[in-house]
Order: structure tokens, then C-alpha cells, then sequence
């Protein structure tokens, strides 16, 4: 490999409330996934949002989650598949109107959060997820979290899927994401990280807490744009990348 894609989530602010620094990140990213006003985000935050990310020239996605403001959509909601199907097309369908209207094209979509999580664990859910994405526009790309159902769902839609890991995100040796309930669940130490993602894309896994390697295919790596320090820990990424060998740019380019 000698390419790799950096993305972040973002737009995830509200009304005048501002979470994270997107235009700082934006010149370190090459995709971000826009917040679409139902875990985070207002039509005013996401057009915005939209045209800050087309003037560095950064790939835009959807990133719908549950509908829940108060938990900024991290917790788990007893939504049936076809109320998930609803929900998430109905957020992809904000962010392409959004999209358009700043000028940008929407080339992804990735879920968030607890919905993202619950889909890695129930493939019914992943499969409600990757059907939403298929009916309302089958040419956008599936950002799946490698190695999980939400990656064999979106390929058995007949998606293109960009197989993700989380540079900030430690993983627990089944290769899914360590609960946030975990003390090292969330990483912080910005060179670390890099060594860690480079390592990974290096080594075609994901590298659990414990040290164990589950093998994964990879298109693209995360790092959160919510968390405290997060545009030092882009910049440390994107460096330790850069000097391994891979060149950053969009999985959708």
C-alpha cells in the first residue's frame, strides 16, 4: 500500500455550541464525516461545515447517528432495523442537500457512534444501515469499520466500501472497539498514536490493547475531532504516516 486516507467526524457543534476545531483539522484530513443533525449539527453548522471542507479540498460524508442530542448519540436506542433504515437515509438525504447547496458533492457515508457500534455486533442493523445507503444513492461509499459486519453488509449491498480503523481508539482482541468505559478505551498520547497507525496500515491489522494483531484490510483512518487535543493527535497521525512512505488522500479520489 501507499496511499492512505486520514478522516475525521465533524460539524458536530449546536446551534452556538461549538465542539472541536474543524478548520484546524481540515488542513490535516483528506475525508470528514459531517454530523447531520440528529446526534449533532443544524442545517446552519453543516453548510458551513460543508463549504470549509471544499476550500481545503477535503472529501465530505454523512455521519448519521441515532437521534439523540443529549447523548450526543453514544447511547444505545432500542431502534428497530426498519425505523434505522429510515433514520439514516433521511440523514443522508440532509447531507446531500446540504452538500449541493455549499457547492461540495457528498461521497460517503459513515454511521456514528452507538449506531456504528451496535451495527458491529447485530449485521441486522449493519444490513439496515448499508440498505439506507443503497437506496438513497448506491454511488456513495460504505466507510465501514474494518473487519466488522458493517464492512460485509455494505459488500453484500453491492456498496464500494473503505474498510476504517481509529488511530485514537484502543480495541479489544476480538478487533472491536474497547467501551468507552474503559480507561484506555480513548488514546492521548499524540506520537504514540502515529507509531500505532503507521504500524497498523504497515502490518494490515489492528493492534488490540493487549498487543494481539487481527488482520484487516485498510483504506482509511480516524481520528476524532471531539476529543481534547485532537488537532495535535491529526498532526502527529498524519506525520508518522507521511514518513513511513504513504501518500494521504481521499478513498473516494
Amino acid at each position: 500500500m501507499d496511499r492512505i486516507d486520514l478522516n475525521c467526524d465533524c460539524g458536530e457543534g449546536f446551534g452556538p455550541y461549538k465542539l472541536g476545531d474543524d478548520a484546524a483539522m481540515f488542513e490535516i484530513v483528506t475525508s470528514a464525516n459531517v454530523a447531520c443533525g440528529f446526534h449533532a449539527g443544524d442545517p446552519d453548522i453543516m453548510a458551513k461545515t460543508f463549504a470549509a471542507a471544499l476550500a481545503q479540498g477535503v472529501a465530505v460524508g454523512a455521519h448519521p447517528g441515532f437521534p439523540d442530542l443529549a447523548g450526543f448519540g453514544r447511547r444505545r436506542l432500542p431502534f428497530s432495523p426498519a425505523e434505522i433504515e429510515r433514520h439514516v437515509a433521511y440523514q443522508i438525504g440532509a447531507a446531500q442537500a446540504l452538500a449541493a447547496l455549499a457547492g461540495h458533492r457528498l461521497t460517503h457515508v459513515k454511521p456514528h457512534g452507538a449506531l456504528s457500534n451496535m451495527a458491529c455486533e447485530e449485521a441486522a442493523i449493519a444490513r439496515a444501515i448499508a440498505t439506507a445507503v443503497r437506496a438513497v444513492d448506491r454511488d456513495l461509499i460504505f466507510l465501514a469499520i474494518a473487519g466488522t459486519p458493517l464492512e460485509f453488509e455494505g459488500e453484500a449491498a453491492g456498496l464500494a466500501v473503505a474498510r476504517e480503523i481509529f488511530a485514537d481508539r484502543g480495541y479489544d482482541d476480538s478487533g472491536l472497539l474497547a467501551p468507552r468505559s474503559r480507561q484506555d478505551a480513548v488514546l492521548h498520547d499524540p506520537e504514540m498514536a502515529g507509531r500505532r497507525a503507521a504500524a497498523m496500515v504497515r502490518d494490515g491489522a489492528v493492534i488490540a490493547l493487549s498487543g494481539k494483531r487481527i488482520p484487516v484490510g485498510i483504506d482509511s483512518i480516524c481520528v476524532h475531532g471531539d476529543t481534547p487535543g485532537a488537532v495535535a493527535m491529526a498532526r502527529a497521525v498524519r506525520a508518522s504516516l507521511e514518513a513511513s512512505g504513504l501518500a494521504l488522500r481521499p478513498f473516494s479520489a
